[in-house]
């Protein structure tokens, strides 16, 4: 990739820093005024850090995890698009993951308060192999953003330039670190629907108070509210989980008998590690031509004394 790629005729804007991880690939560094973080990788537009004011990192990476193209790394925030999983004809969770992306400074996407904000512009767009596979152009902007507070936002823009309608899945594939899997429970997901993926995705009624594990959970929960919180007892702090234009949310946990069979992943990281994501999965978003979507995902960690007050506040990205 040529620095051409990274060019910003007014230089790196503050909070703002371009390097480069040990396979020579660009990431860009986000920092909040009150020491929090982000690390953004051009391979994929993954999200690969985030930490909080205390240096504390949020997001779980397996030590296992291959840190090479076109492979995806193990952790953090993935983009799934245009698949889910193995829902169609694609790679596991389509390409955009495996994909080289570039700086998108021409066309930023407009917010107001981008003041308060570290953020960075991401732009992919299909190469000839990607449409030899899935014959449809596309222009997919990632915007992801660092509040003073530390939140971290991502705001996905998925535009049809093509001639003729394409649907698609789409999910922020999100690894959540936490304590002790045993010691987390979700709330906001009770008396759902979900599609069970170690069913053959047959549906059922969540029956419980709160989602705790004890055993591999993999799941589709659909029609699900924008606010969903995660909370760690051991840590005594919660994730708080906002999104708009998402409407499903997947859970996953390996569990220790899968993750033995996984080579990027550890046998006992099943422990320290959930994937709560936002998602569109049980039904596709179609596009009609010169047509954008728009999903929306923020992210908070907060004391879980204050977690209610956070519940309460609509998606500010």
């Amino acid at each position: 990739m040529s620095m051409g790629h990274l060019g910003n005729s007014a230089g790196p804007r503050p909070g703002m820093e371009v390097i480069k991880d040990w396979n020579g690939v660009p990431q860009v560094v986000l920092r909040s005024p009150r020491g929090a973080s982000a690390r953004v990788s051009l391979h994929g537009g993954q999200v690969v850090s985030w930490r909080n004011d205390r240096g504390e990192e949020l997001l779980f990476t397996s030590s296992k995890a291959i840190f090479k193209p076109p492979n995806a790394l193990r952790g953090g925030i993935q983009m799934c698009f245009p698949q889910f999983g193995n829902s169609g004809t694609l790679e596991r969770h389509g390409f955009a993951r495996n994909r080289i992306w570039t700086l998108d400074d021409e066309h930023p996407i407009n917010h107001n308060d981008n003041g308060n904000k570290a953020f960075v512009d991401l732009l992919l767009k299909p190469s000839e192999d990607d449409l030899k596979c899935w014959p449809h152009c596309f222009e997919f902007r990632l915007r992801v953003s660092l509040s003073k507070d530390g939140d971290l936002s991502l705001v996905s823009r998925i535009r049809n330039v093509n001639g003729k309608p394409f649907s698609f899945s789409f999910a922020y594939h999100t690894y959540l670190s936490v304590s002790d899997i045993s010691e987390v429970r979700i709330e906001g997901l009770e008396t759902l629907d979900y599609l069970d993926n170690l069913s053959h995705r047959e549906r059922f009624t969540e029956q419980g108070d709160a989602i705790t594990f004890e055993s591999e959970v993999d799941r589709v929960y659909v029609s699900s509210p924008n606010v969903v919180a995660v909370l760690d007892h051991e840590k005594k702090h919660t994730f708080v989980i906002r999104k708009e234009g998402l409407p499903d949310v997947v859970v996953w946990n390996p569990w220790e008998k899968k993750s033995k069979t996984m080579v990027d992943f550890g046998d006992e990281e099943y422990k320290q590690m959930l994937c709560v994501d936002a998602a569109a999965v049980e039904r596709a978003i179609t596009l009609k031509p010169g047509e954008e979507w728009t999903g929306k995902l923020e992210l908070s960690a907060v004391s879980s004394t204050n977690c209610s007050d956070h519940l309460d506040h609509p998606v500010s990205i």
